[in-house]
């Protein structure tokens, strides 16, 4: 019996927390079969990044060539890209190989505030990467950065996904966890119209991964045939409770689990 396939082009993360590790755990938890294209590799831990290197663009390209010429890729999401060599590889290869389910996960700094995109890279994010996206998924520091407008409230968050989405992707995922209240608000634009999604606020520490878990909920759900914006629902209900079962690893902010279904 075959299974769907979904491919993760990010970075390794060393602590297990994020990058192709939270995806490839999401992936499997959704039963779904993860392949995986590394671009980046760091050194970390619950305290922060201590190293992050680049994997070659020409690498990251030949990862995604080889499983993308012999397995039937379902969907693909994208994370932490590293650098505008990089970038570039990826929309080039994601055209080449003709994905068409393709989540978007902007990633621009770490959990800890360590950059992990150049200025040049965001040029072809919002330029060649944002347009291939079924899917987009900011934060709100992401989405000000792609909507270059500053996105504080309510308000800014719809504004935030109308530019985004003007960019070519049917469905922008503008999450609002860093918003104060009572409630973890995201903004769902899907080709042109606005709902909202709420949740209640959790008092969760360790919360290392949760934006991972949630573009690889929404990829998975691409790869099992769900509609874009219903994936992104199913998404935040699963990331919620991935952020719930959350646990202390090691003395800093320790790991969301997305194989909280296994373990409740």
């Amino acid at each position: 019996m075959s299974r769907p396939v979904a491919l993760t082009i990010a970075g390794s993360d060393s602590s297990g927390g994020a990058g192709i590790e939270a995806d490839l755990k999401t992936f499997e938890a959704h039963g779904v079969w993860g392949v995986a294209a590394v671009t980046g590799v760091t050194a970390q831990n619950s305290l922060g990044v201590q190293v992050s290197h680049g994997v070659s663009p020409e690498v990251v390209r030949a990862q995604m060539t080889s499983v993308g010429s012999d397995f039937r890729i379902d969907a693909a999401k994208t994370g932490m890209l590293v650098d505008e060599p990089t970038a570039i590889a990826v929309a080039q290869t994601i055209r080449q190989l003709r994905l068409r389910r393709v989540v978007i996960d902007p990633v621009l700094v770490s959990t800890h505030g360590d950059t992990l995109l150049d200025l040049d890279g965001i040029d072809v994010l919002r330029g060649q990467l944002v347009p291939l996206a079924t899917v987009v998924t900011p934060n709100l520091a992401e989405a000000a950065v792609l909507a270059q407008q500053a996105v504080d409230s309510r308000e800014a968050m719809e504004d935030a996904a109308n530019v985004i989405g003007n960019m070519g992707p049917p469905v922008v995922l503008v999450t609002g966890g860093h918003l104060l209240g009572d409630t973890s608000p995201d903004c769902l634009y899907v080709e042109g119209y606005i709902t909202w999604l709420e949740a209640p606020r959790l008092a969760a520490v360790h919360n290392h991964g949760s934006g991972c878990v949630l573009s690889a909920a929404i990829c998975a759900g691409l790869a099992k045939g769900m509609e874009p914006g219903d994936a992104c629902v199913a998404a935040k209900h699963f990331t919620q409770r991935a952020i719930a079962a959350g646990f202390r690893l090691g003395s800093g902010i320790g790991p969301v689990d997305p194989g909280w279904e296994r373990r409740s």
